[in-house]
């Protein structure tokens, strides 16, 4: 449908760049890393290389961050979830909302891939109800900032360098966000193991035992839950690039299969039942990259809302699930073991259709805003 046409052409060359690398030094790479739950360190040097942990401030345009984040999970969803998160709640808040010296201290070795940062809202106890119920506390006291409490499902968790924590601050009542270095006493992270879906991302469980701040580490610009819920929106809509980007995963992969698995005496791809499976694949990948590139236009703009950023998360991850079963569908048996990628997909588009705010979430936020009424409660 053109949509590299709408880039300009450097952006265009540039992404066409950060595909050849991604389908031949990373997707195939990505496979025993996802099986074993581990993750890549020597690829994301490679990343870094690329650009792709500063693309929050390298003046590049929504569409082409939009696109890399595709082609990224279109090698692998674990590290398109990783760039995503770096770049849209890590990178993203410190560059809006950190104090200069924030700015100065972390930026630098993020926006190369050099330090990671984790995104540490979501609590064991609350999810989708977390504005309301987080209960980590922060308390101010002889200059130091004392936070308690727990995270959980949290990105990279334990091998962050710091963890972006909000917590209420006991004063005031208000939810702040607190770079937290990892290394500080009282900070565990656990690793959250057996995942049927991202499992190169290292999920963790965190525990904030009296962890103990500086002052100065309270972002300026996060004094309360509205800062983080602007970036939440912009994350949101961030997740239907990915679901974007596994379609096109499926696709190739389904395509490539029908055309050199032989039932019956001939290749799959002569079969009707098979060649309707593939079209269908890629109509809803192509409606879903075609509703994000709208939405990128949008969001330059400055027009993007909640509600069209859960609408689009809802329905392109919806769409992402039903082209990956489809794809399993097509492999047949194989279609089941991460060795033919198919069977990868299917736990990962699981994981999409849920994070970032549930595809039931994601829907209420849309009947709420076309009906007025809300049905949270």
């Amino acid at each position: 449908m053109y949509v590299l046409d709408l880039l300009s052409p450097a952006e265009r060359s540039r992404l066409l760049d950060i595909r050849v690398f991604l389908q031949e030094h990373v997707r195939e790479a990505t496979i025993d890393y996802w099986n074993r739950e581990e993750f890549p360190f020597e690829l994301l040097t490679m990343l870094g290389a690329y650009g792709l942990g500063g693309l929050q401030t390298d003046g590049t345009s929504v569409l082409f961050k939009g696109l890399v984040y595709v082609e990224v999970a279109r090698a692998d969803v674990s590290l398109s979830a990783l760039v995503g998160i770096h770049n849209e709640l890590i990178v993203g808040m410190i560059n809006t909302l950190g104090s200069q010296d924030q700015k100065d201290r972390w930026l630098p070795g993020l926006t190369s891939f050099r330090q990671l940062g984790a995104f540490a809202l979501t609590e064991p106890d609350h999810g989708s109800d977390i504005a309301g119920g987080l209960e980590t506390t922060a308390r101010l006291e002889g200059g130091e900032w004392i936070i308690d409490g727990a995270k959980r499902w949290i990105g990279s968790g334990t091998i962050a360098d710091f963890a972006l924590v909000w917590a209420r601050d006991v004063a005031d009542g208000q939810i702040k966000g607190f770079i937290v270095e990892t290394d500080r006493p009282g900070y565990t992270a656990t690793k959250i193991c057996n995942k049927i879906g991202l499992r190169i991302m290292q999920n963790a469980h965190i525990e904030l035992r009296s962890v103990r701040i500086p002052e100065a580490n309270l972002l300026p610009g996060a004094t309360d839950f509205s800062k983080a819920n602007e970036l939440l929106r912009d994350s949101r809509a961030w997740v239907g690039w990915q679901a974007a980007g596994i379609q096109l995963a499926a696709f190739d992969i389904a395509r490539a299969y029908s055309l050199q698995r032989q039932q019956f005496g001939r290749e799959l791809a002569k079969f009707q039942l098979v060649q309707h499976q593939l079209s269908e694949i890629l109509g809803n990948a192509t409606a879903s990259l075609a509703l994000m590139a709208h939405l990128a236009r949008i969001q330059t703009e400055g027009k993007l809302e909640m509600a069209q950023a859960a609408m689009s998360k809802a329905t392109t991850t919806r769409m992402a699930r039903a082209s990956v079963a489809m794809g399993r569908s097509l492999l047949g048996g194989n279609g089941v073991s991460s060795d033919f990628e198919m069977g990868k997909l299917l736990g990962d588009a699981e994981i999409l259709y849920t994070y970032e705010g549930t595809y039931e979430i994601n829907s209420l936020i849309v009947g709420r805003a076309v009906t007025g009424k809300s049905a949270f409660v």
